[in-house]
């Protein structure tokens, strides 16, 4: 295996000291920069690299920005780095692999280096059911019949056509393990299965009302936007 990495940062020496570091391992075979969100985004639409060190801060387009613009479908394996640790929820929210804060220290580094190549070498495959314990007892709910999915505290209750069902385990988490392609999260707490979406109505300050086959009405958060925007549109 060998990886093309590319390096997001509006700060020279900061590229340059993540470069020195990628260049030490032998897996790296090319390393490209870019200055800016805009230079990003046409790097990962026209050179696909395998990975993306991704700077959040940056003037005109961010991060988060560059993410949006590509589209998450489309982003590759995804470290955001960043000299303030206040952006690590949203960070994770995207399903980064990892969140270096600046300076980032070899150890650090390697640490989440070691992290995105294997999940670039291992790819987790989507999941498929998803068992869930009640007392001394376990369901498989098989999750082409999840319909929609909410946080609850370290919970998130998955709900079918036959009821709703408790799993201990954060909304970030099982996000992660999701099909891209028949879910999509159109709130911070909120996770939808687009098979069972009937219609989508605009609401108030960018938000949009999403109505179910099953007759459930749930309601997109603002920073979801794009996402719902995107499901509006045909592939064609």
């Amino acid at each position: 295996m060998s990886l093309h990495v590319l390096v997001v940062d509006d700060e020279p020496l900061a590229r340059e000291g993540l470069r020195m570091l990628l260049s030490e391992d032998k897996i790296v075979s090319r390393i490209t920069e870019a200055r800016n969100g805009n230079e990003a985004v046409a790097a990962i639409r026209e050179d696909r690299p395998n990975l993306v060190f991704l700077d959040i801060q940056m003037p005109m387009l961010d991060g988060f920005g560059v993410v949006d613009k590509v589209g998450a479908k489309n982003m590759p394996p995804v470290i955001f780095v960043t000299a303030h640790d206040h952006y690590a929820v949203a960070a994770f929210e995207v399903n980064a692999i990892d969140y270096l804060l600046k300076p980032v220290t070899a150890k650090r580094f390697q640490d989440a280096f070691t992290r995105a190549k294997d999940r670039i070498a291992n790819p987790k495959k989507p999941l498929d059911r998803i068992a869930v314990r009640s007392g001394d007892r376990t369901r498989f709910v098989p999750v082409i019949d999840i319909e929609w999915i909410a946080a609850a505290e370290n919970y998130v209750e998955l709900h079918t056509d036959d009821g709703t069902h408790l799993l201990h385990v954060p909304l970030q988490t099982l996000a992660a393990a999701l099909d891209p392609d028949h879910f999509v999260r159109i709130h911070r707490s909120t996770i939808v299965n687009m098979c069972s979406i009937k219609e989508i109505r605009p609401a108030t300050h960018g938000q949009y009302v999403i109505e179910l086959i099953s007759g459930v009405r749930l309601r997109s958060g603002r920073t979801y936007h794009d996402q719902i925007r995107a499901l509006m549109s045909n592939p064609f």
